[in-house]
C-alpha cells in the first residue's frame, strides 16, 4: 500500500477507484456484522465464493462482505445492487440459487420478505416497511463499503470530509461548521459537539490534547456503537481526524470494550490501513498536520461510560468518576485537554463536512438535528437497528418500522436510555424523541437503547432488574449511590415476593429521589430513573402486588398460579416439558398441575398450543 505524500495524491487516486468502478455490475451484498455472523452469514459467504469460481462467474457478479444493515431479525440477509433485491433469512441451499439467479438477471420471488401486513412479497430493500420509513445517514453507508478495505470507503467519498477541512486552513471553520449543524453528543446527556470543541481548541498548555471515541456501550441490548464501528471503522477515524484538525488536539484514542472482537479486529485493520497509506501520524498529507489513533481496550465496566471514570480507564487506573471542574477539557488523560465523543458522534462529523451543516441542520428539529441510532429489541415484530430523524414519535418507531406486537399481547410500554433510563407507557407513544421530551417523561436518550415490552411484562420486575444491574456497576465511590441502589433493590424485591407494604413505597420514591440529587456522577443521578418511572405511569401495578399480592403480568413468581383451564386437548406438551412432573392427567382429557410441585417455570405456558394454561 503506497503511502500518499500529499492531498493531490488521494484526490488521484480517488478519483482512479471510482473510474475503474461499473455501477451496472451486479454486486452481491453480505451482511456479516456479528449479528449476521451468528445467525450464519460466514456459511453464505463460502458458497457464493464457491459458486462465482465454479461458474466463472468473478468477472459478471461481485461479492462485498459488510457490516450489520440493521435488520438483525433478517439475518442473514442478502442484498442484490443495483436492483436493491433484499433477501432475508438465507440459508446454503438457497445462497447457490441467488448467484444463478443473479447471473440470470432473475428474481426468486419465494425467498422474497413476505409483508406481515398485506401478505405480499416486496422485492426491493428500499420498500420494505422497516427501511421505508427510516432517514439511514450512517447506517446506509455499512452497505456500501467493506469494513477492511480502505480502498472501498475511499471509492465511496471516504476522507474527502477530511481533505475539505484541511483545504480550508481554517480549524475554526471547522469548529463553526459543527457547532452550525446543532450536532449534540449521542452517547448521553446530549452536549452540544461543537461547543465541546470549541472549549478543547481554546485550551493552551503547550503539551498535546487528547481526543476519545468511547465506543464502551454498556447498555443491555444495546449494540449501535458496535454495529458502526464493526462496518464502518473508517467513518470514526476520519471523524476524529477531522476532530483533531479543528480542536488542535495530536492524540486519539477508541476506548472498545474487549467483548467487540470484531469491532475491535475491523479497527485495528482500519488504523494499520491508515498509517500506511499516511493518513495517520506526522505530516498527514504533506500538509503539517499531525495525529495518531492508538485502541484501548476495556473491560466492559458500566460506570466508564461517565467521562471521568473512562479517563482513569485508559490511564490504567480503577474506572471511578471524581469531581468536577476541573473538567475533562480542561484536564483529562495525563492531565491533558480531552474532549470525548461517542461512536456515533464521530461518525456523524464527515457527514457534516462534506454536506454542510445546514444540510445536516434540515434533518430532525430545532435544538435536535440529524438522525439517531436505535436498538429496536423486545417484544416487537421487527427487531433491529433503526436510524430515524430526531423528533419522530415513539410510535412510528414501534407501529411503522418495529411492525407492532410481536404476538398477542399489545404493546404496553418502551423503555429508553438503557439501565438509567425511564419507562413510558403506550399511552404517551406521541411523544417525539428528542433529548427534552425525554427527560421531561422521565426517560433520558442515552446511547439509543430501546426495548419493547408487551402486557406480559411486570413493571415492578423490570425496576428490580435494573437496580439489580447498577447495584452491581456502581463504583461505590458515593455513599447514596452504593447503599441506595443496594435499598431500592430490596424493597423491589419485597414487593415482587409480596411481602412489600404502602410504607415501602413511600420510600422507595423517596430513595430513589435521593439518590437522584445527591450522587457525583451520571450513573447515580439517572439510577432512579427506572424506578420513578414505573411508579408515575405503573402505580396500580405496584399496588396490585402490595396490597392484592397479585402480579398482574404472571410474573413474580411468589405471586402466582398455574392452572389448567378447560381448552386442554389432553395432548400432553406440558407433560412432557415440565421439569417437576407436576402436571398429569389421561390422554385426550384435562390435565391437572399439582401446585405443590410447580416451581412456576412457564415451560407448560410456552409450549401450549391452545391457550389452556392460566397464571393468576
Amino acid at each position: 500500500m503506497e503511502r500518499l505524500r500529499s492531498i493531490e495524491e488521494l484526490k488521484a487516486l480517488q478519483a482512479r477507484l471510482q473510474t475503474d468502478r461499473d455501477p451496472s455490475i451486479p454486486t452481491i451484498v453480505i451482511s456479516a456484522g456479528t449479528c449476521g455472523q451468528a445467525s450464519g452469514a460466514n456459511d453464505l459467504i463460502r458458497v457464493t465464493k464457491r459458486e462465482l469460481l465454479n461458474k466463472g462467474l468473478t468477472d459478471r457478479i461481485r461479492l462485498r462482505i459488510t457490516g450489520c444493515h440493521g435488520f438483525c431479525e433478517a439475518e442473514p440477509s442478502v442484498l442484490i445492487e443495483p436492483r436493491g433485491t433484499f433477501y432475508p433469512r438465507v440459508g446454503v441451499q438457497e445462497m447457490a440459487q441467488i448467484v444463478e439467479a443473479v447471473a440470470q438477471d432473475q428474481v426468486l420471488k419465494d425467498l422474497l420478505f413476505v409483508d406481515p401486513a398485506t401478505g405480499k412479497a416486496v422485492e426491493r430493500q428500499g420498500d420494505i416497511s422497516f427501511f421505508k420509513a427510516q432517514v439511514r445517514t450512517i447506517l446506509a453507508r455499512n452497505e456500501k463499503v467493506d469494513p477492511i478495505r480502505v480502498y472501498n470507503y475511499i471509492e465511496n467519498g471516504g476522507y474527502s470530509a477530511l481533505v475539505r477541512a484541511l483545504e480550508t486552513g481554517d480549524s475554526k471553520w471547522v469548529v463553526e461548521e459543527v457547532k452550525a449543524s446543532g450536532l449534540r453528543g449521542r452517547g448521553g446527556a446530549g452536549f452540544p459537539t461543537g461547543l465541546k470543541w470549541e472549549f478543547l481548541a481554546a485550551q493552551r498548555n503547550g503539551r498535546g490534547k487528547f481526543l476519545v471515541c468511547n465506543a464502551d456501550e454498556g447498555d443491555p441490548g444495546a449494540y449501535m456503537d458496535r454495529s458502526v464501528l464493526e462496518g464502518n471503522p473508517h467513518s470514526i477515524i476520519e471523524g476524529m481526524l477531522i476532530g483533531g484538525y479543528a480542536t488542535g488536539a495530536n492524540e486519539g484514542v477508541v476506548y472498545v470494550r474487549n467483548e467487540y472482537p470484531l469491532a475491535i479486529k475491523h479497527l485495528m485493520i482500519a488504523l494499520r490501513q491508515c498509517h500506511e497509506l499516511g493518513l495517520l501520524g506526522q505530516d498527514i498529507l504533506g500538509t503539517g498536520f499531525s495525529f495518531d489513533i492508538r485502541l484501548v481496550r476495556g473491560a466492559g465496566a458500566f460506570v466508564c461510560g461517565e467521562e471521568t471514570a473512562l479517563i482513569r480507564s485508559i490511564e490504567g487506573k480503577m474506572g471511578e468518576p471524581r469531581q468536577r471542574p476541573p473538567f475533562p477539557v480542561q484536564k483529562g488523560i495525563e492531565g491533558k485537554p480531552t474532549a470525548i465523543n461517542n461512536v456515533e458522534s464521530w461518525a456523524n462529523i464527515p457527514v457534516i463536512i462534506t454536506e454542510g451543516a445546514r444540510e445536516f441542520a434540515k434533518v430532525g428539529t430545532k435544538g435536535n438535528t440529524g438522525t439517531k441510532i436505535f436498538s429496536l429489541v423486545g417484544k416487537v415484530r421487527n427487531t433491529g437497528l433503526v436510524e430515524v430523524p430526531m423528533g419522530i414519535t415513539i410510535e412510528k418507531v414501534v407501529t411503522d418500522i418495529g411492525g407492532g406486537p410481536s404476538g398477542k399481547a399489545k404493546i404496553k410500554a418502551v423503555q429508553t436510555g438503557g439501565p438509567s433510563g425511564g419507562c413510558i407507557p403506550a399511552e404517551r407513544f406521541d411523544l417525539p424523541i428528542d433529548y427534552d421530551s425525554l427527560t421531561e417523561a422521565g426517560s433520558i436518550m442515552g446511547s439509543g437503547g430501546m426495548i419493547v415490552m408487551d402486557e406480559n411484562t411486570c413493571m415492578v420486575d423490570v425496576a428490580k432488574y435494573f437496580m439489580n444491574f447498577l447495584k452491581d456497576e456502581s463504583c461505590g465511590k458515593c455513599y447514596t449511590c452504593r447503599k441506595g441502589i443496594q435499598r431500592m433493590h430490596e424493597i423491589l424485591e419485597d414487593v415482587s415476593n409480596g411481602k412489600g407494604t404502602l410504607d415501602q413505597l413511600d420510600v422507595l420514591e423517596e430513595l430513589a429521589v435521593v439518590v437522584q440529587d445527591t450522587t457525583m456522577c451520571g450513573l447515580g443521578q439517572t439510577a432512579s430513573n427506572p424506578v420513578l418511572s414505573t411508579l408515575r405511569y405503573f402505580r396500580r401495578e405496584y399496588f396490585e402486588h402490595v396490597e392484592k399480592h397479585r402480579c398482574p403480568a404472571g410474573v413474580c413468581k411468589e405471586l402466582v398460579t398455574y392452572s389448567i383451564n378447560e381448552n386442554c386437548t389432553g395432548c400432553a406438551a406440558c407433560v412432557r416439558v415440565c421439569p417437576e412432573k407436576a402436571i398429569a392427567g389421561e390422554k385426550k382429557k384435562r390435565h391437572v398441575i399439582d401446585t405443590s410441585e410447580c416451581i412456576k417455570c412457564g415451560a407448560c405456558k410456552t409450549v401450549c398450543k391452545f391457550d389452556a394454561i392460566d397464571v393468576a
